[in-house]
């Protein structure tokens, strides 16, 4: 059986806390919620929870190993480092590439990683894409928006055009959609349930109707959560290109045929959800991942649910996938 290889897993270091809490106001703030927890908030919305297992690679090692976890992908989660001035954003994305650079090579059976880079900033980013692809990124994290704006910004277009020159993989993680506060995504932590698969769904949505993927053949973009709504929603693009002008104006295929070349992870909660995520982007184009160590993770059921998979595409999931698309 293929070794299990997660995706889709965070950690933090203390240097980039230092920063965020020094720099990352007045959008973002840490403050307490019901139940006791420090969390990150967004224009006043919950979202992210910095646990102590973000900062505790021998818990990580035990958590891999009860669920049967060989390798974990390290990535940082929202809010990435898009807040702050350049100095500050690309100072925290040194200090978080660096620290999973030194992690790799304490634990090089057990980790690999893909670099944070201050996208707001192209120039920053381009010169830390450069450095952190020699410090031994696999590839690259970005958020679904990226400080509010959409990939589709003419801003990032240098940033694409050299990933899609060096054909690396693209993370996408989700984070609080544009106007989270406005929804009332602060009642009952909606940012999470609710808001997480929206910002991906809206922000892959939006490449595909703009031509993203046409211009940029060569980028190998993985979703998060299972590509967010859009197995759900295939059809409905479809429909909308078929009745729509505007939805072709740029492209001249079906968004279903973009999604067949997109990779999304099994950050799922359900049999059925993982069936329609492999259904729609393909076996061979989706991989294990987790989310751990935030608390709605779930590595060993996730796994087992893999597992239940026929053999070949069980061990494409797994793990061989990953292997293929990050190059390991």
């Amino acid at each position: 059986m293929q070794a299990a290889l997660d995706v889709h897993s965070h950690m933090l270091c203390e240097e980039w806390l230092a920063l965020f809490k020094a720099h990352g106001g007045p959008r973002f703030s840490i403050r307490r919620v019901t139940g006791g927890a420090e969390v990150i908030h967004a224009d006043g919305v919950p979202f992210m929870t910095p646990t102590p297992g973000m900062f505790d690679y021998k818990a990580r090692f035990a958590a891999m190993d009860e669920a049967g976890v060989g390798m974990a992908l390290l990535s940082l989660t929202g809010p990435n480092v898009y807040w702050g001035d350049a100095d500050a954003s690309a100072r925290a994305a040194r200090a978080i590439n660096d620290s999973f650079a030194d992690a790799q090579r304490a634990y090089p059976e057990r980790l690999r990683w893909i670099a944070s880079l201050p996208m707001q900033f192209p120039d920053r980013a381009l010169a830390e894409l450069e450095r952190a692809l020699g410090k031994g990124a696999l590839g690259v994290m970005a958020l679904a928006n990226i400080g509010g704006a959409p990939w589709t910004d003419a801003l990032f277009a240098p940033l694409w055009a050299e990933l899609d020159r060096r054909a690396l993989p693209v993370f996408m993680h989700p984070t609080v959609p544009c106007g989270c506060d406005l929804m009332g995504m602060g009642d009952y932590q909606l940012s999470a349930s609710v808001g997480f698969p929206f910002d991906s769904t809206m922000a892959v949505a939006r490449m595909i109707y703009d031509g993203f993927f046409d211009r940029y053949p060569n980028l190998k973009l993985i979703v998060a959560h299972g590509g967010g709504t859009l197995p759900f929603l295939a059809a409905r693009l479809d429909r909308c290109w078929e009745v729509i002008p505007a939805c072709r104006v740029n492209i001249s295929k079906p968004p279903s045929e973009y999604l067949q070349r997109i990779y999304a992870d099994t950050a799922l909660y359900s049999r059925e959800a993982l069936r329609d995520t492999i259904e729609t982007f393909g076996g061979t184009h989706v991989m294990y991942g987790t989310d751990f160590p935030h608390t709605n993770s779930d590595m060993g059921p996730s796994l087992a649910r893999i597992d239940e998979l026929p053999g070949a595409l069980r061990d494409n999931v797994r793990g061989r996938n990953a292997m293929r698309i990050f190059g390991i």
